[in-house]
Formats: C-alpha cells, sequence, structure tokens
C-alpha cells in the first residue's frame, strides 16, 4: 500500500505539476497565464482572470505537494474538484473516449486522486520524515 501510494502520489503529482507550469508559466508548450485566462473567459468563467491564477497555482503547487506527500488527502481533494469541473465543463459533452475529447482521462485522474484521498501519503511521504 506504501509502495501503490507512493507511485500514484509521484506520477499525478508529475502531471499536475507539469500542466501547472504551461499554465502558469507557458513551459512546455503550455499558454500561459495569459493564454489560459482567454481560455476560461471564452468558456464563461468570471472572473476569468482569478479563475486562471486559482487552477494554475492549484495544479502547480498540488502537484508538488503530492510529489513530495504533503497534505496528499486535501491536496487530492482539490485536485479531484479541479479535474470535475474540467470534466463537465470540457470533456463529458464529447462522450467517453478521449480521442473525441471525452472525459475517459479526467476519469482516470478523478479515480486516483479519489485513491490518494483514500489512502493518504503513505509511508514515503516527507511528513514522515519530519
Amino acid at each position: 500500500m506504501n509502495l501503490a501510494s507512493l507511485v500514484l502520489r509521484v506520477s499525478l503529482g508529475a502531471m499536475f505539476a507539469g500542466h501547472g507550469l504551461q499554465k502558469c508559466f507557458g513551459l512546455f508548450g503550455g499558454p500561459g497565464i495569459d493564454g489560459f485566462t482567454k481560455m476560461l473567459s471564452a468558456m464563461g468563467f468570471t472572473p476569468a482572470l482569478f479563475w486562471a491564477y486559482l487552477a494554475a497555482y492549484v495544479e502547480l503547487i498540488g502537484g508538488l505537494f503530492l510529489i513530495f506527500g504533503i497534505l496528499v488527502r486535501s491536496t487530492s481533494s482539490l485536485l479531484l474538484i479541479l479535474i470535475a469541473v474540467a470534466a463537465l465543463k470540457v470533456h463529458i459533452p464529447n462522450g467517453f473516449f478521449l480521442s473525441a475529447g471525452g472525459f475517459e482521462y479526467t476519469l482516470i485522474i478523478a479515480a486516483v486522486c479519489f485513491a490518494l484521498i483514500i489512502s493518504g501519503a503513505g509511508k514515503y511521504s516527507i511528513y514522515n520524515k519530519l
């Protein structure tokens, strides 16, 4: 269980941190905060700049927290909310399959978040080293 939690935390954390870096700073071909704000505005989020900063930094900091095992249950809960909003606003209308822009990928991410809410950080986390 501890090793499984570590694998889930680091994998999901790296994915979210990478997406956060794209949205916050435009790294890895991402839109940066301005592009992300425009995207959220087009989807009807208001005020878009507020939601862009909130979502981008939840992804970035949340991803880093998962990698190191900091506040894993709380962090996973925030990330679960974020991915649920993404699924509802973007992916569910496109059906199930990712190839059509569907929600299968967000479903897997949500499942991993939920698993981490249940399991917690495990023994391989920074909290167990303090």
